[in-house]
């Protein structure tokens, strides 16, 4: 492991101490997304064993539920930012003002939300299936996991706080335990026992909110009651709240439209075929699966930045980015070799029809190649937030997708005729040039004059 670190570190041209702070901070969070994926691998597989409706009606649920909690997602990068810049300042004390101020935000956006989507979930759910039988089945899933969605809500507000004094171990160690219960509490639900039958497919909802509920138990119990740190540190301001909203919005609706971004990618997939769209979700899904670990270095670098600026250290700083960008860089590109050397390989592995095996070969083997270029701008959407630039990473995000990328990907998929491989190669070519743009702007250090 140590001659694995002293080569990237030598490929990267950052110092083995600097190296060392990223992964020890940016690993931990890799963990965790990588067993949610894991676990989401395995909801998928025990709801399978039961029929093509109860698969259909959870797969719709869960990319509802996901818009859902795209509302949210914003508090956890806003409650990291001013976090990280207490705690680089040395003003731990205050490190606590905005986990209380998000946990109280998050009542109050998620409370009415659940309201709303509960009440009307039929009606939701009915833009994305017009079976009966799949709706009736996606709507009760979805009524379970929109329960936990203030649960969702803190699950984010105590990993921004635990990423932004630098401790992610603590997030890993109660995520795994999350996803553990997960499974454990689903497969009963889904499956029964003796002569109970269970849930069925609605088991798997009711699974995944209770294991949101044990896991913002847990969380209040280490952050208040067994951490002596944080026992008196009990305090909601007025300014916080107001810091909190100001950077939470922009990054909320960046990623929300995303979340419907995705949803209208699928809509164009479709027009272009049944069997483009099937392979279309598992290629979507390895990219996801794939961009995780820069994610997880992405949120280690908002925290050095966010320590760095509240040290008054600029410099410092500018160069975090730099480095974490060139180690995830390596890092992806190594990971993405099997995508581009064996894309075949690495496909039948989620089906064995030969058929979308060779519609898919050639958009993986693009993202393969491409992965490594792609990195910065997940990277610097992290390190911009960080630093207070919410507003700028959102407008950015927006012009790319929604003027940009999906217009275009509707002219060259099914209209145009060019396809899977068409709509991957814009994709490729849309995060290469935001890493480009989020380049010059991190170059040009605006940022660091912003005041979170």
């Amino acid at each position: 492991m140590q001659a694995i670190r002293s080569g990237l570190a030598k490929l990267s041209r950052v110092e083995l101490t600097r190296l060392n702070r990223i992964l020890l901070i940016g690993v931990p969070i890799i963990g965790s997304m990588l067993s949610q994926s894991i676990t989401n691998l395995i909801d998928a597989a025990m709801v399978g064993q039961l029929n093509d409706v109860a698969l259909a009606g959870v797969g719709i649920g869960s990319y509802a539920n996901f818009l859902c909690v795209s509302v949210l997602m914003g508090l956890s990068a806003a409650v990291q930012a001013i976090v990280s810049r207490h705690y680089g300042a040395k003003r731990h004390k205050n490190t606590t003002d905005p986990l209380f101020a998000g946990i109280f935000l998050t009542f109050l956006i998620a409370a009415p939300l659940t309201y709303l989507f509960i009440r009307y979930s039929t009606t939701y759910i009915g833009f994305y299936s017009s079976d009966p039988a799949v709706v009736e089945v996606a709507s009760a899933y979805f009524d379970w996991r929109t329960l936990g969605l203030v649960f969702v809500g803190m699950t984010f507000v105590f990993r921004g706080f635990w990423s932004g004094i630098g401790e992610t171990g603590v997030y890993l160690r109660i995520a795994l335990i999350m996803h553990l219960s997960n499974v454990l509490i689903s497969w009963f639900l889904i499956f029964g026992v003796g002569d109970w039958e269970g849930f069925g497919a609605v088991g798997s909802g009711m699974g995944s909110a209770a294991s949101l509920v044990i896991a913002a138990l847990i969380f209040f119990w280490r952050t208040f009651a067994y951490d002596r740190r944080f026992r008196t540190q009990y305090h909601i301001s007025r300014k916080t709240l107001r810091q909190l909203v100001r950077l939470a919005i922009p990054n909320s609706v960046s990623q929300t439209f995303f979340a419907l971004g995705l949803s209208v990618l699928f809509w164009i997939i479709g027009l272009i075929g049944t069997q483009e769209q099937a392979i279309g979700h598992i290629l979507t899904q390895l990219s996801l699966l794939l961009i995780m670990p820069a994610v997880g270095l992405g949120i280690a670098g908002a925290t050095l930045v966010g320590h760095s600026l509240g040290a008054e250290e600029k410099e410092n700083a500018h160069i975090w980015g730099w480095e974490v960008v060139r180690v995830s860089v390596i890092i992806l590109a190594t990971i993405g070799l099997p995508l581009w050397l064996a894309p075949e390989l690495v496909l039948r592995l989620f089906t064995p029809d030969q058929a979308l095996i060779d519609l898919g070969t050639t958009p993986l083997r693009i993202l393969g190649l491409g992965i490594g270029f792609e990195v910065a701008a997940i990277i610097f959407t992290q390190t911009l937030l960080s630093a207070g630039a919410s507003k700028q990473v959102m407008f950015t995000n927006l012009l790319m997708q929604w003027v940009i990328f999906l217009p275009l990907a509707w002219l060259l998929g099914p209209t145009l005729g060019f396809g899977l491989t068409g709509i991957w190669l814009l994709q490729a070519a849309q995060r290469i040039t935001l890493s480009l743009i989020y380049g010059a702007i991190w170059h040009k250090r605006h940022w660091a004059h912003i005041n979170v």
